[in-house]
């Protein structure tokens, strides 16, 4: 089975974000960063239905020559390849980058076999844009269904199980197929020291995107205000206890 998984290279969660003067990029010079959560799982879910049914898993990006760090780790916990697609660094919109991955993904099924499944984040964790996944699906004409927390295969049929409010719906796509997964779908394994020096020496296949551009044009970036908050220390010891009390009686607990 030949599983292909799509990651992306975001700011670490909780990272402070700094604009550059001109407004148009994040100021990266202080940020660490990481595969995007969402998409961490879905690597170890290729990696999880390898071991099942056997076969390889790839993993594919787009990005600058900095992301062979995310395909690399990735390569650490068991994906098998990496492929990059290397950018000048700056934002390519939904639109150019899944046509970039689409033309990718043809050009890589035409050398070496379709892939059974490809697996993306259901949306990453900078831009939450949804688009990328459903878009490439659409190129490459194959099904697609997101928001997956449970993935099962089974006669050449990928059983998808998506949580709702109040149910669970279950959806049965014929291979080859795409999901866009959920984080919480699994656990994802730290890297093994085995793992960490197979994926020092992992070769990654790099080549240079190629895409027209997008629908969208970017202006400005703005950051939000920041939120703060005050805590009251209502007393110490003994003492506290009346103003605990007005406290209570106030929020209606009393």
């Amino acid at each position: 089975m030949r599983l292909l998984v799509c990651v992306k290279r975001v700011p670490a969660p909780g990272a402070r974000i700094n604009l550059t003067e001109d407004a148009q990029a994040i100021d990266a010079r202080h940020l660490s960063f990481t595969v995007s959560p969402h998409e961490e799982c879905a690597v170890e879910e290729a990696i999880r239905l390898k071991e099942i049914h056997g076969g390889s898993v790839t993993v594919m990006t787009l990005g600058p020559a900095e992301a062979e760090e995310q395909l690399r780790y990735a390569v650490s916990v068991g994906a098998d390849q990496a492929a990059l697609l290397v950018t000048n660094g700056s934002d390519w919109d939904p639109q150019a980058t899944a046509a970039a991955l689409a033309a990718r993904i043809a050009e890589a099924e035409a050398a070496d076999g379709v892939f059974d499944l490809i697996l993306v984040g259901n949306e990453s964790a900078d831009s939450g844009g949804y688009q990328v996944g459903v878009r490439v699906a659409h190129t490459l004409g194959r099904p697609i269904v997101g928001g997956i927390k449970g993935l099962a295969i089974e006669d050449g049929f990928v059983s998808a199980r998506r949580e709702t409010g109040s149910a669970v719906e279950v959806y049965r796509l014929p291979l080859p197929a795409m999901v866009a997964v959920k984080e919480g779908i699994n656990l994802p394994r730290y890297p093994t020291l085995p793992g960490r020096l197979k994926a020092k020496k992992a070769e990654v296949a790099s080549a240079p995107a190629s895409a027209n551009p997008g629908g969208l044009v970017m202006n400005r970036l703005l950051t939000p205000a920041e939120q703060k908050t005050t805590t009251t220390i209502l007393g110490r010891g003994p003492e506290a206890a009346p103003a605990v009390v007005d406290l209570f009686e106030e929020l209606g607990l009393l």
